[in-house]
């Protein structure tokens, strides 16, 4: 709840979660604490779903800002309103006044604040009131897509590979393989890397595990890139002129947000990250995409396509 001057706005949870999607109905109340009568012009609440992205950038003296929205759905609701030129009397005190809203069908993102953008979910009271500025109440509300389909791409085995060449300092050879069980991963499930190295090198290499997110946020034809390491893993030193098998399971965090893919102006990717740390030499990468799943209970039911 959020509260501004003499008006505030609550809503109902429907579930353990706290949390809505389309087609469901949120309802509440919005509170008005009047010290004296009050003459109102009206009282509106509205229900709101967007996207927005924000940021500068500055090249020599000139800033430029970079700025775009996108809105999933406004809904809006007149509880009190005044009957042409009269205004409504409202009399001292805590009136309490409910609302229902029923959120829209359709493809919706989760709730997600990032780095230089969001999709926010929000609750907004507003109050009119005659030879004074508006006050307004906000609440924020959490929204999860339903019926999320599981493709059968997202459970098959990922493989890469890459090899890598040395001279000068380091010479020789390194060759890595890795692989995951599959490409999605529900929120808090453990994920099983196997890497298959070949280490022709001259060095010692150590091979490490990184998994990153990255959002990606679009404006005005251009791209703001944050990149922000979730989980990082160390494996065992590999010699010189030895081939050997590495497996470690990476802990996700429960909370880690689900994957945004088909939005135009705000995206949340996932990537796994192998490489071997080469003294005096390049690092060897290999990337692999990951899909983040919601998991079980936190909405309706994940469907495979037929």
């Amino acid at each position: 709840m959020f509260s501004s001057e003499n008006i505030s706005i609550l809503y109902d949870p429907i579930n353990e979660q706290n949390t809505f999607s389309s087609g469901d109905t949120i309802s509440g109340r919005v509170i008005l604490d009047l010290a004296e009568e009050t003459e109102i012009n009206y009282l509106s609440v509205k229900a709101k779903g967007k996207a927005e992205v924000l940021w500068s950038e500055t090249l020599k003296d000139e800033t430029v800002t970079y700025h775009a929205k996108e809105k999933y759905f406004k809904l809006a609701q007149y509880i009190l309103q005044k009957q042409q030129k009269d205004s409504k009397i409202v009399t001292a005190g805590i009136h309490e006044y409910s609302f229902t809203f029923q959120i829209p069908e359709g493809k919706m993102p989760i709730s997600f604040k990032g780095d230089f953008g969001k999709n926010i979910y929000t609750l907004e009271a507003k109050l009119s009131r005659a030879v004074r500025m508006k006050s307004k109440a906000k609440a924020e509300f959490t929204f999860l897509p339903k019926d999320v389909k599981i493709g059968p791409e997202l459970m098959s085995p990922q493989f890469a590979s890459k090899e890598k060449s040395m001279k000068l300092f380091t010479y020789g050879n390194v060759y890595m393989n890795i692989s995951t069980e599959k490409m999605g991963y529900l929120q808090g499930e453990d994920i099983r890397v196997t890497a298959v190295i070949e280490n022709k090198s001259s060095r010692t290499v150590v091979p490490k595990f990184v998994l990153y997110q990255k959002q990606s946020f679009f404006a005005r034809g251009k791209r703001k890139l944050s990149i922000n390491p979730i989980l990082k893993q160390e494996g065992d030193p590999i010699n010189s002129s030895v081939h050997q098998t590495v497996t470690k399971t990476l802990k996700m965090p429960v909370n880690l947000s689900m994957s945004i893919l088909t939005f135009p102006i705000l995206k949340v990717e996932y990537r796994l990250k192998v490489y071997l740390d080469i003294p005096m030499a390049k690092d060897l990468e290999v990337k692999l995409p990951l899909i983040i799943l919601p998991a079980p209970g936190s909405l309706g039911p994940m469907t495979q396509p037929s």
